[in-house]
């Protein structure tokens, strides 16, 4: 039952985009703070904060439209109102006239950092942090983190772990976390001694816990994919910087080094990792190759710097884009020996293939790739994932597909085999029906043992390929076919709901690594 309901949550998130989520997050949380705000339970009072988030919001909405469209840009609001509800969490909510001018700066600097602190497409620094940074400097206000209170930990706490789940970054903020309030606790005791106070180490550990605002800059600040680095121990290496920088602030000169100052040093050190990473992609071909699968392929202007089994965000601008944003993930079908050729696929509804531009229930973004044409360009904003094969080419591995989840796989087998490495690999490969086995040639050319999961019989199989006829892909079910499932490092890329479905079943596994992804 336990995993089940997992299972679910799990399988629902997955159809939200990562933005939306965080927009939804963040909105109960404003709606709970008003609440607590008639009883007196929060520091700003009622009249205080709506007048706050009219202003910003105001504020940040205008803004962006503004810089938009002077950059001719389709106008699109959801990064603008993500940052606008940030901020009334992290400024002092206010009615004074001259403090809420001040308030209205920090939203248009923060607006105006996405694009003017900007690399290729992506904005370096967290836009509410350069918000709150501004304002302290400029001396026309302060950032305040009133988020930080007893009585907002447990809607900060779920409503993150919400979206931390989404966007797999529970251990990163973690990390940070553990050693924010570690260094805190720490910095209070030390400075107590030294100025002779006795030390209440309870006290000062519920506080760090409850009542400091590390648990809203992780959740919803650290947590940015456009501002961390790609590799998982890169972002574990920014995390822990921020962490304790975030735990104990340093001075410089009048200023202190306070939490959202913490963020952007962080953030920095996450740009000298991705600064190579952004890249320009033209459009070279798109095609259906199976009925629901449609791949796209680019050249790059520039040489893309990935590992294979990574995945490109790709930035489809588009007129009336839905709520989920012009964004999306992509597995690399292509290996990196193939470059400057980028290949990704996607899934397609039926009458939704390649210039139809009106399948029933697509999303905006797939009907703008659905009429796009050879010679346009577009924006990766960068690579992401550890996703990667095991370094010693002697482990064992099983490989576990889901339908379109079949794309990192291809990059890996076709850089092995460009590169001469052979492997020990058996893949598991779930589709629908046998006509949705896409890269058929590419996975017989790399020679490896195959075991088809579809409901209908796949003809002319190659020789090392096996249909699991009656076969259930569960914990009992899996032994049968992988005898060896023990002895092998297991990677499973598919929804969400499957990947924990078969979680239990792959248990067995020697390790376990998975590579979740949601619809377009």
């Amino acid at each position: 039952m336990l995993v089940g309901g997992w299972a679910r949550i799990r399988g629902y998130l997955g159809r939200l985009s990562m933005y939306r989520l965080v927009l939804m997050a963040l909105g109960i949380l404003t709606l709970v703070a008003l609440v607590l705000s008639f009883f007196g339970l929060v520091v700003p009072g009622p009249l205080e904060l709506v007048v706050t988030i009219v202003v910003i919001f105001a504020v940040c909405v205008g803004a962006n439209a503004l810089v938009q469209r002077l950059l001719k840009m389709p106008i699109r609001h959801e990064s603008s109102l993500i940052t606008a509800a940030i901020m009334v969490f992290i400024l002092r909510p206010t009615v004074v006239p001259l403090e809420l001018l001040g308030i209205a700066f920090a939203g248009v600097a923060a607006v105006v950092s996405k694009y003017v602190i900007a690399w290729r497409g992506r904005h370096i620094l967290n836009p509410a942090a350069v918000g709150a940074a501004v304002l302290t400097i400029s001396g026309l206000g302060a950032s305040a983190w009133w988020v930080g209170s007893p009585v907002l930990a447990a809607p900060v706490l779920i409503l993150g772990l919400f979206v931390l789940v989404r966007t797999e970054r529970l251990r990163i903020v973690a990390t940070f976390f553990v050693i924010a309030v570690g260094v805190y606790v720490l910095r209070v005791a030390v400075q107590s001694q030294a100025a002779g106070f006795e030390f209440d180490a309870g006290q000062t550990l519920s506080f760090a816990l409850w009542s400091s605002p590390f648990l809203f800059l992780g959740a919803f600040m650290l947590s940015e994919p456009l501002t961390l680095p790609p590799r998982r121990w890169q972002q574990m290496t920014v995390a822990a910087v921020v962490g304790v920088l975030a735990g104990w602030p340093i001075s410089v000169g009048y200023f202190t080094l306070g939490q959202e100052r913490a963020l952007l040093i962080g953030n920095l050190l996450a740009f000298v990792w991705v600064a190579h990473r952004a890249v320009r992609l033209r459009l070279a071909d798109a095609r259906m190759i199976t009925p629901s699968v449609r791949e796209l392929t680019f050249e790059a202007r520039r040489p893309v710097r990935f590992v294979a089994g990574q995945y490109l965000e790709l930035d489809v601008p588009h007129a009336k884009a839905d709520a989920r944003g012009t964004r999306r993930e992509f597995s690399i079908v292509s290996a990196p020996s193939d470059a400057p050729t980028v290949r990704v696929a996607y899934r397609v509804k039926p009458g939704a293939g390649a210039g139809s531009g009106s399948g029933s229930g697509e999303s905006t973004f797939k009907k703008a790739l659905a009429v796009a044409s050879p010679g346009v360009d577009y924006s990766a904003t960068g690579v992401w994932g550890d996703f990667l094969m095991p370094s010693n080419p002697n482990a064992p591995v099983l490989l576990v597909a889901a339908g379109i989840g079949i794309t990192p796989f291809i990059s890996q087998v076709r850089e092995d085999r460009a590169r001469g490495v052979e492997r020990n690999v058996v893949l598991i490969y779930v589709a629908s029906e046998a006509s949705e086995l896409a890269f058929r040639d590419e996975l017989e050319a790399s020679g490896i043992e195959v075991i088809v999961f579809t409901r209908d019989q796949p003809r002319d199989l190659p020789a090392n390929w096996v249909w699991a006829r009656g076969v259930r892909l569960d914990a009992e079910g899996l032994p049968r076919v992988v005898p060896d499932l023990s002895s092998r490092h297991a990677y499973v890329s598919g929804p969400p709901k499957l990947i924990a479905e078969l979680a239990p079943a792959l248990a067995q596994a020697r390790t376990l690594t998975t590579d979740a992804f949601a619809g377009y």
